[in-house]
């Protein structure tokens, strides 16, 4: 098979910042999506129906002429949002989603919930009206390996909560785990998941053995091979349950570059052929337009996308580097060969 014709995919999780970086991320998001579930992690968070509308606003300047791709707003979640504030959302038509960061688990999280067990009557609400939980799945506790952090959510948290609000619908958030994959698969059909590019394609080995990578440091961390090996599994395995969702998160080179990196991988410089590269490993491109256009608009409740993308196999090469804000940064898989290339 030397091409392949998609219905136009979402990404249903990235970040495209705020303010100078828009000029970049959001041209990049608009490039082969057709819609985007949009991270509320910005400077100050979007908690509130108004704060995510006039975001949405200033992305939109950015959106480039004749696209139509469009923003899927998400709110913050926070020790104080109300139920009031999840029914006005939902009847905004404009936020698809609530967003859990525990607090201080990754890049913009220092407003993040610190009390799960206070949410029940915020959970209660979404419930109610038909809002989608995005969950980062995560415990921040000192005492816990960073390694074991997806892990000890699940046992902790995930479980009880998909137990006490089972018409829930909840993303587990960009999945990095064996035990990710095993427990969205024996959850209920309101429980899903989305895989990044950055953990299909690599493991913690490559991040770290030979010298440290800072450009593959994302948060949740990469793993062992074998979670590597059960992300790819289950992505490529046509099961609804599992669908694109990039995190792409953009951050200037010289903050990743330093004694204190920050946690990101960019990746929408060429997200759509990166995932391509690991079905075409794995033997499953006939399944990759379930992955990519199908599953999240099915778990979401919107209709598929009317166009259609073309991706083709032709080796070329990644940039070493992508402008960004007035300088640069070093895309995911920078300077690599890839096989497949986005066309139309």
């Amino acid at each position: 098979m030397d091409e392949l014709i998609l219905i136009q995919p979402d990404d249903w999780h990235l970040h495209l910042r705020d303010g100078d970086a828009l000029a970049t991320t959001v041209p990049a998001a608009a490039r082969c999506f057709g819609r985007s579930i949009v991270m509320p992690n910005v400077v100050p968070p979007a908690t509130t129906v108004e704060q995510a509308r006039d975001y949405y606003e200033r992305i939109l300047k950015h959106r480039p002429a004749g696209s139509d791709w469009l923003p899927l707003m998400v709110l913050y979640l926070t020790d104080n949002t109300s139920p009031e504030e999840i029914r006005q959302a939902k009847a905004s038509g404009l936020v698809f989603g609530c967003k859990y960061y525990p607090a201080g688990a990754t890049t913009n999280s220092d407003s993040g919930v610190t009390d799960l067990s206070r949410m029940d009557a915020v959970f209660a609400a979404m419930e109610e009206v038909g809002m989608v939980l995005q969950m980062h799945g995560e415990v921040t506790d000192e005492d816990i390996d960073i390694f074991d952090r997806e892990a000890v959510f699940i046992e902790r948290h995930l479980g009880h909560i998909a137990e006490r609000f089972p018409n829930l619908k909840i993303v587990f958030e960009h999945i990095t785990t064996e035990q990710g994959v095993n427990f969205v698969r024996a959850s209920s059909q309101n429980i899903a998941a989305t895989i990044t590019p950055q953990h299909l394609l690599y493991n913690r080995n490559d991040m770290l053995v030979g010298g440290i990578r800072p450009h593959l440091f994302c948060l949740p961390i990469l793993k062992r091979s074998r979670h590597q090996q059960a992300l790819i599994d289950a992505a490529v395995s046509g099961e609804q349950k599992f669908f694109l969702g990039t995190d792409s998160a953009p951050h200037a080179q010289d903050t990743k570059e330093t004694a204190c990196g920050c946690a990101g991988c960019y990746s929408h410089h060429a997200a759509l052929e990166l995932y391509a590269e690991v079905f075409d490993e794995a033997g499953a491109l006939d399944r990759f337009e379930a992955f990519a256009s199908k599953n999240g608009a099915d778990f979401y409740g919107v209709e598929y996308n009317t166009n259609t993308v073309t991706l083709r196999r032709e080796p070329w090469s990644l940039p070493d580097q992508v402008a960004f804000a007035g300088t640069q940064m070093v895309p995911l898989a920078a300077g690599e060969v890839l096989n497949w290339r986005f066309i139309a």
